[in-house]
Formats: C-alpha cells, structure tokens, sequence
C-alpha cells in the first residue's frame, strides 16, 4: 500500500467542508479529491488535539525523539513517492521536491535532538529555596502554510512543536494539500505518532482564521503573504496568543564594482528563477555596479533565455508552472505594467497556459511596479548604482527585509556591506535562496516578525518558560 493512500489521509473526526479536486498545475489534471476543513470542524479537531497532548507532554524525551527520528528516515525511504506529489501537485522540478524531502528529513532529525534540549536552568534566590525555569509545552499549536514549498514550510513548525511536547493543527494551502498536509500525516503515523497529535485541515481563509481563534490554540506559525500575514497577527493579537509570522520578500541582490559578473550572473539566474521565482527569498531586485551593469544584463537574459519551462513531471526542464490562474496574471500583469512605465523587457515576457519564461527587466526604477513589489514570479528586474552608499541606499529601501546576496571578490568587504543593510539573512558570495534546518530562519520590516524557526528559536517558538521555587517548609509571612 502506498504511504499516501487517499482513504487513510485524515486521522480523526470528517471534515465537513465539501470536496475539491488536488490539481496538476502542468496539465489541469485531477490527481485526487480531498475533504475541506469548514470552520466549524477546527473547535472539534482542537478539543481532540488538547486531550491528546496532555500523554505526549507527559511521555519521555526519548519516546518523542524516538517518533521524530523514524519520520525522518521514512522521508528517505519514501522519497520516490513523494517526490511525485511534489513535482506534480506543486509544479516542482524534480531537484526542488529533493530539496524539500532532504529539509524535511533534516528538520525532523534536529527536531528529535530539541526534546533533550536543556530545558532551563537554576536561578539564584534571596529566600532558602531552590529556583529554577523549565520550558514547557505551549499545548496546541496551530500552523498555516503556504503553496510554494509545501513540505518545508510546514514541517519546519510542525516538527519541532511535536517534538517538544505539542499538538498541532495544521492548514494547508488547500492547492498542495497533500504534499504540504497529508504527506505529513502520513509518515507520522507511521512513525508511530499517537492519534489526535496531528490535524490536517485545508480549506480557505475562512478556516485559517478559525485555527487562528481557537481557545486551545496558544501558539500560531503563519508562513505567507505580508496581507494575510497582518489579518493573522491582529486576530491573534485579539485573542492575546503569540503568532510567529514569516511573510514575504522583495531581496536584493548587491553586485559590485570587483564582482566576476559570471559567477555574479549564475547566482542571479538561480535565486530569480528557481521554482518559478515562487519562494519569499527570490532575489526580486538585482542592483548592480554601473561598471558590470550593460554585460550583466546581457548575460542573464542569455542566460535566462537558455532555460527550458515545461512540465517538470514528464520533460527534463528548469521551470515547471506557476500554481494556477491568479499566480500566472499577478506575474503577467506586472511586467506588463513595468514595461508600459518605461522598463526594457531584455527577456522572455512571455507564456503558454500557466507556463511563463524567465523574464529580464533593464532600466528599472522606483516606478517599476515588478521592482518594487514581491512578484512571486521568475522575474528579474535589474538596476545600476555608481557607488556603494547608493547600493545601500537601494538594497534598504523598501518595507521588506527578508534575505540579502553580495557578490564581490573581497568576501570580508561584502560582509562589512551587509551590517549596513537590515535584513533577517544576509549571504556573501550567494544568492538570496537559502534554507538549512539548523539554521534561524526569519525576516525583519514587513517580512516578518524575526528568526522563528531553526535551532534555539523553536524553543522560544513552541514552549513556554515557566518559573518554579521549591521550599523546604512553607515560610511565615508578616499577615
């Protein structure tokens, strides 16, 4: 039987919320049909998870890490199976979804080292007592995620939060529902997570915000949209629980004067290009040194020129689709826009069915629509500074502060530069697309509210630091 068998995806009460077919962006074929999450479906999903939670919290370190590390290795040994669903329910190229199956194992192994973290530590005291925190579980803990790396974006919360003693409701993006919900499910139950730890609801806004409400629910990770990211945050904010918002991107790319504009032009085309341009990290504003700026240009719209889109599932190509219908018109609508305010399309500009060729923009300015907004599309918008105050001028204008490339052959230079650019990620001698689960993973300005994911930051994210003094006796007190 196949892990992702369709009659075993949910675990727990039926999902009320009619039906929708699971599409294959590259054909508009129907792989499956999967039940919606109505908003009345959350409240039961959440009373089922806060019951299960209480035995996990209480269960050892080891028996949770034991579970984390099993969903780890079935990642691997089902690789074949879910690479498939990532190629075709995503619009994956085959490279992407391997990508997403190795951080996903990977999140899982350093979630399992989380549940034997050191979990306080001993405070000093006035009173004859002992003192001393320890973290606890947060209790429930709701995920929101998005389309764009189904799999990364939710095992990234949901596995840490496991592994240090919660449950977890977690909303899809309801178009890759299965890679980015079901497919977890799946390799947790047969990692041997107990029942009612792990929901799965897709469905739309209207059950995000329901997740989002919820009295069990203490803790949100919303990965998405900057709009969505501030509906998400003042709700939350209206039930006083934390929310841990990683939202969108506008990055820059900073070349400079003594960069090698091949090697330069190779980080371009990957950190614009890769999945379509659909990851919040794109590299979505090159700025490049006036001197390197006409062979810059030329290169990667040869470069992008040189790329092949089609469908990733049956043809060896670069870029697969965009998702669906709205995804292809946002792209297409703002690079016609900035050509008709006076940018020069260097590059593609082009589709067929929801198939768009890397596109190269010249000229640029502030009046750039493609430049100045997150395009989430494979987009490159190119534009020259004479020196390296206007480089960093450029790269810190604008609200987002996601992720940050410098190119240059003295990396101590470009890593001077980049304290001066406020960004959640900085990268010397690479592109803006980077993700590792041992690293902290946040933006700043309206990319988000910090580093909430990786390492030491999923304990601040998914626990709650309690104080405990223990006495001897009970003191006598003056009334």
């Amino acid at each position: 039987m196949p892990l992702l068998d369709p009659t075993l995806w949910q675990d727990g009460p039926t999902l009320t919320g009619g039906t929708a077919p699971v599409v294959e962006p590259a054909t508009g074929r129907t792989l499956a049909t999967l039940d919606l999450a109505a908003p009345a479906d959350v409240a039961e999903a959440a009373v089922r998870a806060q019951a299960a939670q209480r035995d996990w919290a209480r269960a050892t370190h080891a028996e949770r890490a034991a579970v984390l590390r099993r969903a780890g290795d079935l990642f691997a040994a089902h690789a074949d199976e879910l690479r498939e669903w990532l190629v075709r329910e995503s619009g994956s190229i085959p490279g992407k979804a391997d990508f997403e199956l190795h951080v996903a194992a990977e999140e899982c192994y350093e979630a399992a080292a989380l549940a034997s973290r050191p979990a306080g530590q001993v405070l000093p005291s006035e009173a004859p007592r002992l003192s001393y925190t320890r973290r606890v579980p947060a209790g429930v803990v709701g995920v929101v995620a998005p389309f764009n790396a189904p799999l990364i974006l939710s095992i990234r919360s949901v596995a840490p939060a496991l592994a240090l003693g919660n449950a977890v409701l977690l909303k899809p993006d309801r178009r890759t529902a299965v890679c980015g919900g079901f497919a977890l499910a799946a390799v947790f139950a047969a990692a041997g997570l107990p029942s009612g730890l792990l929901h799965v609801l897709p469905g739309g806004a209207g059950t995000g915000a329901a997740v989002v409400a919820d009295p069990r629910v203490r803790v949100v990770s919303f990965t998405g949209s900057t709009a969505a990211g501030r509906s998400v945050g003042e709700l939350a904010g209206r039930h006083l629980k934390r929310a841990h918002l990683e939202l969108g991107g506008n990055s820059a790319l900073v070349v400079l004067a003594d960069a090698d504009v091949e090697a330069a032009v190779a980080q371009a085309s990957w950190g614009s290009f890769f999945h379509q341009g659909q990851i919040c990290m794109t590299a979505g504003r090159h700025l490049v040194h006036a001197s390197l700026y006409d062979e810059y240009v030329e290169r990667l719209a040869a470069r992008a020129d040189a790329l092949t889109v089609g469908d990733p599932y049956r043809e060896r190509v670069h870029l697969g689709p965009l998702l669906d219908g709205a995804q292809l018109e946002r792209v297409r609508g703002l690079v016609e826009e900035s050509v008709e305010r006076g940018a020069k399309l260097v590059a593609g500009g082009t589709h067929e069915g929801l198939f768009h060729r890397p596109t190269v923009l010249a000229a640029v300015s502030d009046d750039t629509p493609a430049y100045t907004e997150e395009v989430f599309g494979p987009v490159a918008p190119v534009r020259s500074f004479t020196t390296e105050e206007e480089a960093v001028e450029l790269a810190a204008a604008g609200p987002y502060g996601l992720s940050l490339g410098i190119v240059t052959r003295d990396a101590a230079h470009g890593l001077e530069l980049a304290e001066r650019i406020p960004t959640g990620i900085a990268h010397v001698n690479d592109q803006t697309v980077n993700d590792e689960a041992v690293a902290p993973f946040g933006g700043v300005g309206v990319s988000g509210t910090g580093a909430r994911f990786g390492g030491e930051a999923n304990l601040d994210a998914f626990t709650e630091l309690r104080w405990t003094t223990v006495r001897r006796t009970p003191p006598a007190h003056p009334f």
